[in-house]
């Protein structure tokens, strides 16, 4: 499986692949929306994308919005990683074609439960 971990933190970035590491996932970092999509054309196709709200160049909905309207893309699962809490945030994001969204602070367990979830892991 190939995740790609798109969030201009890097402390986010590094502690979200050491978690996707540890279970046998390959991890791709980049800083912002349009950098992990020009990622997703050279390399292909991810498993699943954690994508980061608020970034410079292109924001995670703008991200969610470009790969969701690419159906070369139909079957990556993506979770959006956030600090925003408002309803209208979590919806857009839904919305726009984000699986489920992950709320920073996050721990492993909370990660994990939440790929579970979308089918991203286990089985």
């Amino acid at each position: 499986m190939r995740a790609l971990i798109v969030d201009d933190s890097r402390f986010i970035r590094d502690y979200l692949a050491s978690l996707l590491e540890e279970q046998g996932i390959e991890c791709t970092g980049t800083i912002n929306g349009q950098e992990g999509l020009d990622c997703m054309r050279r390399s292909g196709p991810y498993d699943l994308a954690l994508v980061d709200w608020n970034m410079p160049i292109m924001g995670g909905l703008d991200f969610v919005r470009a790969v969701r309207a690419d159906h070369g893309y139909d079957t990556m699962k993506i979770v959006m990683v956030t600090t925003e809490a408002d309803n209208q945030f979590l919806e857009a994001a839904l919305d726009a074609g984000a699986n489920e969204y992950l709320m920073k602070p996050f721990d492993e367990m909370g990660l994990m439960d939440k790929l579970e979830m979308i089918g991203a892991i286990g089985d």
